[in-house]
C-alpha cells in the first residue's frame, strides 16, 4: 500500500457523517481520481477493527480500500486514521428517495441485478467469516450509469469466532435480525442475510418493511407479517428467551403484505425463505443466488440485451469453496465457455 499523506488530497465536499466521523469526496493529486475518504478518531491502545477488516476485502461487490493515513488532530495526542477508498456516486438510499418522490417503481431488471449482488457480497463474506452487521440501503452504493453495487462501511463489520460472544445490540433497528431482537449473542452471517432481505422488500415498497420505533415495537412490526414465532422458533433464536410470552397474532402471506405491488411468485417465494425468524432454516446466500427468481440474469440473452450489467459471475476461489459440489450451478455454461 502506497505512503500517502492528506497533501496527496483535495478534500470536497462531505459525502457521510456518522458517530464514527465523517467521508469526504476527495480527488487524488496524483491520479485525479475521485475517491471517498473516512476520517475517523484512532484510539493509540487499539488497532481499527474497520481497519483490518477491509484491508483483506477484495471483491466485485464490496467497496476496495485504496489507501491509508495517519493526519494529527488539533490536540497533538489525538490522531486520526483516514481510509481511501474507491468512491462510488449513489446510495440505494438516496436512489429509492428519489424514486418515491418522483411515484416511479425500480426496473424488475435491477431489482434483480441489485439483489443478485448484494447476495454474492454476502455468500463473499460469509466464505471468509466476516459478518457486516450494518447492512441497510445507506451502505450500498450503486452506480447508474453501469448498475454495479457495493456494500461499504466495515465500521460496524466483526470476525465471527465460534464460541466467542457478539454485542446483540447492533445493526440499524428497521434491519436488525430478530435474533438479535431477542438478545443472542451467538448469532451468525444470517442477520446479514435477514438486513439484505428488508433491503430487496424496500426496493419494491419504497420504505422500510419494519419500521419500529423501539426495539419492542421493531419485533411488533415483524410479528404482524410473520405471525408470533413458536417457543420451539424463540429457542433457536436465544434458548434463553424460549419462556418469553407474547402475545398471539397470526401473521399474513406476503402475496398479501405485497399485494399492491403485484409482486413476482418467485420474489415472494425467494423473501419468505430470507425473512424467517430461525436463522438456521433461513436461506443461505448461495442457495439464494441459486433461487429461480434469478434465472433470467443467467441467460445469454440478458448479457447481451441493452441492460447494463456488471460481470455477476466472476466468482472468486472464497465464494467457490462454499460448496464445490453446486459451482456448476452458479455459473452459466455460455459464461464458462466464453471464458476458458
Amino acid at each position: 500500500m502506497l505512503q500517502q499523506s492528506d497533501k496527496d488530497f483535495t478534500l470536497e465536499q462531505v459525502v457521510g457523517t456518522g458517530t464514527f466521523g465523517m467521508v469526504h469526496l476527495a480527488t487524488d493529486n496524483r491520479t485525479k481520481e475521485k475517491v471517498a475518504i473516512k476520517k475517523v478518531y484512532q484510539d493509540r491502545r487499539y488497532k481499527n477493527r474497520e481497519h483490518l477488516i477491509i484491508q483483506e476485502l477484495n471483491h466485485p461487490c464490496v467497496v476496495m480500500l485504496r489507501h491509508s493515513f495517519f493526519t494529527p488532530g488539533e490536540n497533538p495526542q489525538d490522531v486520526y486514521l483516514n481510509l481511501v477508498m474507491e468512491y462510488v456516486p449513489e446510495t440505494l438510499s438516496k436512489m429509492i428517495r428519489q424514486i418515491r418522490k418522483q411515484k416511479q417503481t425500480i426496473p424488475f431488471p435491477q431489482l434483480k441485478l441489485y439483489s443478485y449482488q448484494m447476495l454474492r457480497a454476502l455468500l463473499y463474506l460469509q466464505a471468509i467469516g466476516i459478518c457486516h452487521r450494518d447492512i441497510k440501503p445507506q451502505n450500498i452504493l450503486i452506480n447508474l450509469e453501469t448498475n454495479v453495487l457495493k456494500i461499504c462501511d466495515f465500521g460496524s463489520a466483526k470476525r465471527l469466532v465460534v464460541g466467542e460472544p457478539n454485542i446483540a445490540y447492533i445493526c440499524s433497528r428497521y434491519y436488525r435480525a430478530p435474533e438479535l431482537i431477542f438478545g443472542a449473542t451467538d448469532y451468525t452471517t444470517q442477520i446479514d442475510m435477514w438486513s439484505i432481505g428488508c433491503v430487496i422488500v424496500e426496493m419494491i415498497i419504497l420504505e422500510p418493511i419494519f419500521p419500529g420505533e423501539s426495539a419492542q415495537d421493531q419485533l411488533l412490526q415483524i410479528i404482524k407479517i410473520l405471525g408470533t414465532p413458536t417457543q420451539e422458533v424463540i429457542k433457536q433464536m436465544n434458548p434463553a428467551k424460549a419462556e418469553i410470552k407474547l402475545p398471539i397474532i397470526k401473521g399474513n402471506p406476503w402475496s398479501k403484505v405485497l399485494a399492491k405491488f403485484k409482486p413476482d411468485l418467485l420474489f415472494l417465494d425467494l423473501i419468505s425463505q430470507m425473512l424467517t425468524y430461525s436463522p438456521k432454516t433461513r436461506i443461505q446466500p448461495i442457495d439464494a443466488l441459486l433461487h429461480p427468481f434469478f434465472d433470467d440474469l443467467r441467460k445469454e440473452e440478458f448479457a447481451k440485451s441493452n441492460i447494463k450489467s456488471p460481470n455477476l459471475f466472476d466468482f472468486n476461489k472464497q465464494e467457490l469453496s462454499i460448496r464445490p459440489e453446486i459451482n456448476s450451478k452458479l455459473i452459466p455454461k455460455w459464461y464458462s465457455k466464453l471464458n476458458t
